[in-house]
């Protein structure tokens, strides 16, 4: 393994009112409003120690189900209190120009005779504690270290109007005055926000399991700082989990591709972002194909039911029947009706491997703009640009509430780095640009996001190379690897990700444990939204089941199984969860 290059390490205690899994919130101030459970004294100036227990609360709550009905911490899960300490530093992958985040979280009941680092990285572009209601509440109960990336991404945007980032302890900073999260190239004031991800120039995705690595091997560096008398700690006498979902998932299986050296002791992971060249199908691609189809095609009445499908009465959302008669404009689409139009872009999709029940779930994400947001952004980091020459016309700017261009609100930039889920928009950042004076403004911008994928140009050329350098390789034989995806995953279809990466895997003569969790789909959180939880059930009580698994057989001697049936799952319907309906022990 590589040498590990870190900055100055900040070390914290956190005991009392004040643990490492939830920040003294427990399960119900995870739950509740930030202003009532993780105010700040000040709202221009929070403390290190009040952005980070936004920023856990922040996490939680984008990641679990904590709703009443949703059964988190009755049916599955739990908050216990769990004292000790966290290191924190910033690491780099030589040649990268922005450095990742690592942090340890060091239980004071860590096992120092059963040995355990559960390594992970944050889901979807979230910061350091993304992955905490995975890889934190499994992990740290158990007595394990807990080693987080987020793998270059994260919401330590940096300010052009006041020249400021965000420090390793989360506060804003000017540049100069502190090592920054991220510290872009100098621009006029008007260049607007820089996104580390979208922005930095590096393509982090390409790094996302060298940044695994790094976190593990940073994990066991302060494990031998913790514990001198017993060091070092080695994936010889340490077991190292690796557990991810979302992007967390595919970072953890681009880590396991790259471990040759038995540095791994077992994989789980939920809903990967996986990415195989030659088998299925690279996000980008659907991401600007679903961006530009799936609002005509969910104007269907097949999707009359699905939620934010139809606004109030049962009225399309305006933009969709006008996006069919742009497509029937440019002559992909005949129809004459909305209905035969919606129709025939249904039919479309369908036959490039869309599935009802992933349209029908995508339908949130399309009511959101975020296929349009994802691939802005992606197009942005794929091309390595920075705030000023994003590919489209697209850039990043302040906004007020009515999404106008405006001078920044100062308490929203103070909270970015707990707030931000660093893929804007939010938190008073818009994405601007990329449009047209019509009635369909956005389709032009993702017409050209398309053209990227489909084209042949030297841009096109270098997208698809930097989307080739996010493929994962094969995992060595003997590695315990277990992927877990819900059908209903509208955002990244299993069609396109675990299948063909699990099919691939078994081709090369390897034997995933997969389960295609049926009535799950991708947003756990979403399921305390009307329309949501009585369709679905949660996916990440099975991330728990599948490393209980792992645990027993890696500390207890039990026998890795070579297959495990999926369970028995039934929609939770309009009452709470009950532990029957997930099907597991």
């Amino acid at each position: 393994m590589r040498e590990l290059h870190i900055g100055s390490v900040r070390t914290t205690e956190h005991r009392g009112q004040d643990d490492l899994l939830s920040a003294g919130l427990r399960l119900a101030g995870l739950a509740g409003a930030p202003a009532a459970f993780a105010a700040f004294a000040n709202p221009l100036a929070p403390t290190a120690a009040e952005l980070r227990r936004r920023a856990i609360q922040t996490s939680w709550k984008g990641i679990a189900d904590l709703g009443p009905l949703g059964g988190y911490g009755t049916v599955y899960g739990g908050v216990p209190d769990v004292p000790g300490r966290e290191y924190q530093a910033f690491a780099r992958i030589p040649g990268a120009r922005a450095p990742h985040r690592v942090l340890l979280q060091l239980p004071d009941h860590f096992d120092r005779q059963k040995r355990c680092l559960v390594v992970t990285a944050s889901s979807g572009s979230r910061g350091i504690y993304g992955a905490i209601a995975l890889a934190g509440a499994w992990g740290l109960p158990h007595g394990c270290a807990v080693a987080y990336t987020d793998k270059g991404t994260g919401a330590g945007y940096y300010d052009y109007a006041d020249n400021s980032g965000v420090a390793l302890d989360g506060r804003r900073a000017k540049r100069g005055e502190a090592e920054l999260e991220f510290q872009p190239p100098p621009a006029p004031s008007s260049a607007g926000i820089a996104v580390k991800q979208m922005n930095s120039g590096d393509n982090p995705e390409a790094d996302w399991g060298r940044h695994v690595i790094q976190a593990a091997q940073f994990g066991l560096a302060m494990l031998d700082r913790a514990f001198p008398d017993d060091a070092p700690f080695t994936p010889q006498n340490t077991k190292i989990i690796a557990t991810g979902l979302s992007n967390g998932g595919g970072a953890v299986l681009q880590a396991a591709g790259l471990d040759k050296e038995h540095f791994f002791a077992g994989v789980v992971v939920l809903e990967p972002n996986v990415y195989v060249q030659g088998h299925g199908r690279a996000m980008y691609d659907y991401a600007t194909e679903a961006a530009i189809w799936l609002p005509c095609a969910l104007s269907s009445e097949r999707f009359a039911a699905a939620p934010f499908a139809r606004g109030p009465r049962g009225v399309l959302p305006p933009a969709w029947p006008v996006r069919c008669a742009s497509l029937r404009a440019q002559g992909k689409l005949s129809g004459n009706t909305v209905a035969e139009q919606a129709a025939q872009a249904y039919q479309y999709l369908h036959t490039r491997g869309w599935t009802d029940e992933t349209m029908s779930t995508a339908a949130s994400t399309t009511a959101f703009d975020l296929w349009r947001v994802i691939a802005a952004g992606y197009a942005s980091s794929y091309l390595r640009r920075g705030a000023t020459d994003m590919p489209c016309g697209f850039h990043y700017a302040a906004i007020d509430a009515k999404g106008a261009p405006s001078a920044i609100d100062p308490a929203a930039r103070a909270a970015w780095w707990a707030d931000g889920s660093g893929i804007p928009p939010g938190n008073g950042i818009g994405l601007l640009g990329g449009t047209s004076v019509s009635t369909d403004p956005t389709l032009i911008g993702s017409e050209r996001l398309r053209a990227l994928w489909t084209g042949d140009d030297h841009e096109s050329q270098a997208l698809h190379a930097s989307i080739a350098a996010t493929a994962a390789k094969l995992p060595r034989d003997d590695l315990p690897l277990w992927v877990i995806h819900g059908t209903g995953d509208g955002l990244l279809p299993t069609a396109f990700s675990s299948e063909p990466y699990v099919a691939w895997l078994r081709d090369q003569g390897r034997r995933p444990i997969y389960w295609k969790v049926p009535h799950a789909q991708h947003f756990d959180a979403f399921l305390a939204l009307p329309g949501f939880g009585d369709r679905h059930v949660p996916l990440l009580p099975y991330g728990y089941a599948a490393l209980d698994r792992l645990w027993a057989h890696l500390c207890e001697g039990a026998a890795w199984p070579t297959d495990v049936p999926t369970p028995a799952v039934r929609p939770r319907g309009a009452g709470a969860l009950e532990r029957s309906m997930l099907g597991l022990p």
